[in-house]
């Protein structure tokens, strides 16, 4: 049973003890979870851990929704993530791999900075609450999505604009 405090510390004791192939799969669901500076609702994820000659490879596949402010209008929204990872937590140095991760000698793993780590990759670097937001008025900062305050943007002085003139 995970602690309230470290619900993704797992014990992996008794994984290490097994025969090479065996795996064991974690599931989690919470309503809410802060992850540092990150909140994720409606939590929903499973963990499978299985033994490798080299180590452990864990393997998570979650989802969940967390508040993003839209670039445009910069009202909050809800959005959906989705997110896997498979990483290897090696028995020794020699079998570490670029991520770093090694079995702890205590042999309880902490999955949340993983979680995290993928949950943000996740989300986009510019959030829009609709493809077709319309944004903030330049002149008087008015949510052009909620009511049209009036202003227009100026027409540039452009040195092409006598050439329109021919067009018509």
């Amino acid at each position: 049973m995970p602690s309230p405090k470290k619900p993704f510390r797992i014990n992996v004791g008794f994984i290490i003890h097994e025969e090479v192939g065996y795996n064991h799969d974690f599931p989690f669901s919470m309503a809410k979870v802060n992850l540092e500076d990150l909140e994720l609702r409606d939590f929903e994820g499973l963990v499978n851990i299985g033994k490798t000659p080299q180590g452990l490879i864990v393997q998570g596949d979650f989802s969940a929704q967390t508040t993003l402010l839209c670039v445009r209008c910069l009202s909050e929204f809800t959005h959906k993530l989705q997110w896997n990872f498979t990483e290897l937590y090696a028995f020794n140095k020699r079998s570490i791999t670029d991520s770093g991760l090694i079995v702890p000698d205590d042999a309880q793993i902490d999955l949340a900075p993983l979680i995290r780590e993928y949950a943000i990759l996740e989300i986009p670097i510019s959030p829009l609450h609709d493809p077709d937001c319309k944004g903030l008025c330049p002149v008087c900062g008015q949510n052009l999505n909620e009511r049209d305050c009036g202003h227009r943007p100026e027409q540039p002085d452009s040195p092409f604009s006598k050439l329109k003139d021919l067009l018509e």
